[in-house]
C-alpha cells in the first residue's frame, strides 16, 4: 500500500516582479516619491479605447491594491506613483470609490497616490479626460500626464498634478539647444498652470544641471539608480547647485536648519478638528492648512484662533464649520533662503508680526515650519 502522493508545488505567479524608480529632487538629491513600474494584468486590458467593463474595473482596482501591498514590503512611507490605464477615466465615480476604499484599507491615503495615466490617454475625448481627472482629484488622488501623450493646452485645462517630460526630450537637453528650449517651455507651462514638471530618462550629471536651469526640479532615470533599485537604497548624488554670492543676506545658515515638521490638515478641516490639535499640544504655535497639492493655503495661529473659538458662543458658531474661515494667509519662505533673510521677511508686514514661517520647496509645497523665536534666539547667540 502506497502512501499519499506529495502535494504539488504551488503555481508561481506569472506576473513580472515590480520595478521601482526613485523620483529625485534635483536640487537636494533627496528621493521625494517612488514610481512603481508594472504592466497591467490581462484582465485589465479588455475593451476598446473608449470602453470599460465592470470586470475590467474590478481587475484594475485589485491590481492597484496588489501593487500597494507589495510595495509595503519595502517599508517605504514615501508617496507612490502608480500606473493606471487611461480608460478608467470613463468609469465614473464607481471606480474612484472602489479604489479609494481598497487603498485606504492598505494604509494609503489618496493624497499619497499619483496615478500616471497610460498612453491611450491621447485617444480619449477631451471632455472625458477633464472630467475623469477632476473626479480623481476630488477624491484626493493626483494624476500625471506624459507630454508625449497630450497637447499642452489639455494639460492646462485638465490641470494634472504631474507632467512627465518625455525621455526623448530629456536625453538631449544638455547638448541640444532645441531640446533645452522645449523643456524650458514645458516647465514654464507647468509652473504657470500649477502642474509640476518631472524629467524622465535622466542619464548624466550634465542633464541634471541643465534641467535645473530650465526650471525642472524633479526627475527620474538611470543616472539616479539601476533598474534593481529598491526604496530605502541610496541614489546617485546630484551636482551641488551653485549659490549666488552677490547678496550679503544669503550668508549664514539656511532657514531649513531651524525647521520643524508642520502639523498640517486638509483645507476642508473643521474648526473642531483644529481645536483638538491645539488643545492636545500646548507647545503648538500654529496649524497649517494645505490643499491637494501640499501647498499651504492658511495658517491657524494659536492665540487668535483660541480667542475666537473659546469666547462666548465661539464654539457653537465655529465648531462644525471649516477652519479656514479663521485662518490667516501663510507667510512662506523658500527652503534655500538664509535665516537672516527669513527673519526680515517675518517683520516686513507692518500690520502684524508672524510667529511662524512656512518653508516651501520650489513648487510651493509645505516642507516645515520655522518659529521666529528660534531664529531670534539662535542668531542673537551667534
Amino acid at each position: 500500500m502506497t502512501g499519499p502522493l506529495p502535494a504539488a508545488p504551488a503555481p508561481r505567479s506569472t506576473r513580472p516582479p515590480l520595478g521601482f524608480q526613485p523620483i529625485v529632487d534635483l536640487d537636494s538629491g533627496a528621493v521625494v516619491a517612488v514610481e512603481i513600474v508594472s504592466p497591467a494584468p490581462s484582465g485589465a486590458r479588455g475593451g476598446g479605447p473608449h470602453e470599460t467593463t465592470v470586470p475590467e474595473i474590478e481587475a484594475i482596482a485589485e491590481w492597484l491594491l496588489s501593487l500597494v501591498r507589495e510595495s509595503a514590503d519595502t517599508e517605504s512611507l514615501l508617496p507612490l506613483v502608480l500606473p493606471l490605464p487611461a480608460r478608467t477615466l470613463m468609469a465614473g465615480n464607481g471606480f474612484v470609490g472602489l479604489v479609494e476604499s481598497l487603498l485606504r484599507r492598505a494604509g494609503r491615503r489618496p493624497r499619497d497616490i499619483t496615478f500616471m495615466l497610460g498612453a491611450e490617454l491621447a485617444d480619449l475625448p477631451r471632455s472625458i479626460v477633464v472630467s475623469g481627472v477632476a473626479r480623481l482629484r476630488n477624491a484626493g488622488f493626483r494624476c500625471g500626464f506624459g507630454t508625449a501623450m497630450v497637447r499642452p493646452d489639455l494639460v492646462v485645462e485638465a490641470a494634472p498634478f504631474l507632467m512627465r517630460i518625455d525621455p526623448n526630450l530629456v536625453s538631449g537637453v544638455a547638448t541640444d539647444h532645441r531640446h533645452a528650449t522645449v523643456v524650458e517651455g514645458l516647465s514654464r507651462i507647468g509652473r504657470g498652470s500649477g502642474v509640476y514638471a518631472m524629467a524622465s530618462g535622466v542619464e548624466t550629471a550634465d542633464d541634471v544641471v541643465r534641467l535645473r536651469r530650465c526650471g525642472v526640479r524633479v526627475g527620474t532615470g538611470p543616472f539616479f539608480a539601476a533598474p534593481v533599485w529598491r526604496p530605502g537604497e541610496r541614489v546617485t548624488p546630484v551636482p551641488e547647485p551653485t549659490v549666488g554670492q552677490d547678496r550679503a543676506e544669503d550668508d549664514g545658515p539656511r532657514v531649513t536648519e531651524f525647521m520643524v515638521p508642520p502639523v498640517g490638515f486638509d483645507a476642508d478641516t473643521t474648526t473642531e478638528q483644529a481645536l483638538e490639535a491645539l488643545t492636545g499640544d500646548k507647545a503648538l504655535n500654529s496649524v497649517i492648512l494645505i490643499d491637494h497639492r501640499e501647498r499651504p493655503v492658511g495658517v491657524i495661529d494659536r492665540t487668535r484662533f483660541l480667542l475666537s473659538v473659546t469666547g462666548r458662543y465661539g464654539h457653537a458658531l465655529h465648531a462644525k464649520r471649516p477652519a479656514i474661515r479663521l485662518a490667516e494667509s501663510p507667510r512662506t519662505v523658500p527652503a534655500w533662503m538664509s535665516a537672516i533673510a527669513a527673519l526680515s521677511v517675518a517683520g516686513r508686514d507692518t500690520e502684524r508680526v508672524y510667529d511662524d514661517l512656512v518653508v516651501v520647496n520650489t513648487y510651493g509645497q509645505c516642507l516645515g515650519v520655522v518659529h521666529i523665536s528660534d531664529l531670534i534666539q539662535s542668531l542673537s547667540r551667534s
